[in-house]
């Protein structure tokens, strides 16, 4: 690879790097589908754009670069980054390596749909094991289970919101991103090749 290639892929790493940290700042809740404080971003469609463009590396370099600059505004002690870190590289990991074995259109659908299943996926374990444990040194487990039963009043337990809840929340937030992606790739796609 040219010493060119590489600044490019470096540049364009960065440049998707900054809009992910200018959208991951622009969340907002969806009370209707989940508690109020699981909010909506949009900040891993760069980072599968990136994943697509580059190779998932660089996906996963955005998310991180994203997460550590968000850190400075961090209201979770970095916990909340860290939980969007992972995830983020469990959605464009996979995306990305289904793309590089099978680069057409399908190939990406099938990337993307299936990096959003992994997220969702490993949304519960990151939620029960780090997310939440930190949210109960604020708020009392019961308290947030009562946020859920809000929503559906028979749900019961922490394990179950996450299933019920969080799991589907976090597939949706994956498709958005592909549709996104699909509908912006082409458009920068000289951008990201050039």
């Amino acid at each position: 690879m040219s010493t060119t290639q590489k600044t490019h892929k470096l540049a364009v790493t960065a440049m998707l790097a900054a809009a992910a940290t200018v959208l991951m700042a622009l969340d907002f809740p969806i009370p209707f589908l989940i508690p109020p404080f699981v909010k909506m971003d949009f900040s891993e469609l760069p980072a599968l754009l990136a994943a697509f463009s580059i190779g998932p590396l660089s996906g996963a370099a955005v998310c991180l670069v994203k997460n550590l600059i968000n850190l400075a505004m961090s209201s979770t002690n970095g916990v909340g980054e860290l939980c969007n870190f992972l995830l983020g590289v469990c959605f464009v990991i996979p995306a990305g390596l289904i793309y590089q074995y099978k680069k057409t259109r399908m190939g990406a659908l099938l990337g993307a749909l299936a990096g959003a299943a992994v997220m969702a996926i490993c949304s519960i374990p990151v939620n029960y094991f780090i997310s939440y444990p930190f949210y109960t040194v604020f708020m009392p487990l019961d308290t947030i289970i009562g946020m859920y039963q809000e929503l559906i009043p028979s749900v019961d337990g922490l394990l179950a919101c996450l299933i019920i809840f969080n799991a589907p929340f976090t597939l949706l937030k994956g498709l958005l991103d592909m549709v996104l992606a699909f509908l912006v790739y082409k458009p920068l796609s000289p951008l990201l090749h050039r």
